[in-house]
């Protein structure tokens, strides 16, 4: 389960066995999980988020974009 970013109490990941789905990140803190698709960056499921956190994570992602789908793209084409 590569971790990609760790900020502000959050990590970004992936798990391991994901290659054959679209690139996407895992974002979670505490109790929270959530799943954002990368192209285009867009939430695909989450759990005990609030709203606000949600739209700042977006926005996180966006910010990270290239660094996440370049991680995804090493890990997998390995």
């Amino acid at each position: 389960m590569p971790t990609v970013l760790r900020l502000a109490g959050y990590r970004f990941f992936f798990f391991a066995n994901e290659g054959d789905e679209p690139p996407h990140i895992h974002v979670e803190a505490g109790d929270g999980l959530a799943k954002y698709w990368l192209e285009p960056v867009e939430l695909a499921s989450s759990q005990r988020f609030k709203a606000h956190e949600l739209s700042t994570l977006r926005l996180v992602i966006q910010s990270n974009r290239q660094k996440f789908l370049e991680a995804w793209n090493e890990f997998f084409s390995a």
